[in-house]
């Protein structure tokens, strides 16, 4: 089965080149190595997202994956969830309250984060944190998930 992947950044300082974005990255390569077919993290400034999310889930075009890392935080510009969430036709809680215990266990902190996960249609969509640490953690939550939350996604039902 070839899965198709996104990765998007929220980051208004890394679209404007003040630094490098690594969380993208570190999820890019993830997928990569699980054989998915995804292309560079596309990097947005915080006011593009909405723009860009539109694009990327639009119905018939979207990938089998979408990742968001960023925008997910407490500060004013911080507004992943609010956008992301009326996209959802199915929100999947145990993904995130599993992405907020594995957090926890380094960094009490963790769970201040506004993560979502969810589908939109056929597609499994995340908004996550934009640190290292948080991309590691949601890798840790949804590597051993991926393959059969795709296939289901996709009307596969084997158990």
């Amino acid at each position: 089965m070839t899965v198709s992947a996104l990765v998007l950044v929220s980051s208004t300082r890394a679209a404007a080149g003040e630094y490098t974005d690594r969380s993208g990255a570190l999820l890019v390569e993830w997928l990569r190595g699980r054989g998915v077919d995804v292309p560079d993290a596309r990097v947005v400034a915080d006011a593009d997202l909405p723009g860009a999310l539109a694009e990327v889930l639009q119905e018939g075009t979207r990938p089998d994956v979408v990742l968001i890392s960023g925008g997910t935080g407490l500060t004013p510009d911080d507004r992943t969830p609010e956008l992301l969430t009326p996209y959802l036709d199915r929100e999947l809680a145990g993904i995130v309250h599993a992405f907020w215990t594995k957090g926890m266990e380094s960094v009490p902190t963790a769970v201040l984060s506004r993560a979502v996960a969810g589908t939109v249609g056929t597609t499994f969509v995340m908004a996550l944190p934009g640190s290292t640490g948080a991309a590691r953690d949601a890798v840790a939550v949804i590597d051993p998930l991926l393959d059969h939350l795709v296939s289901m996604l996709k009307g596969h039902h084997d158990h």
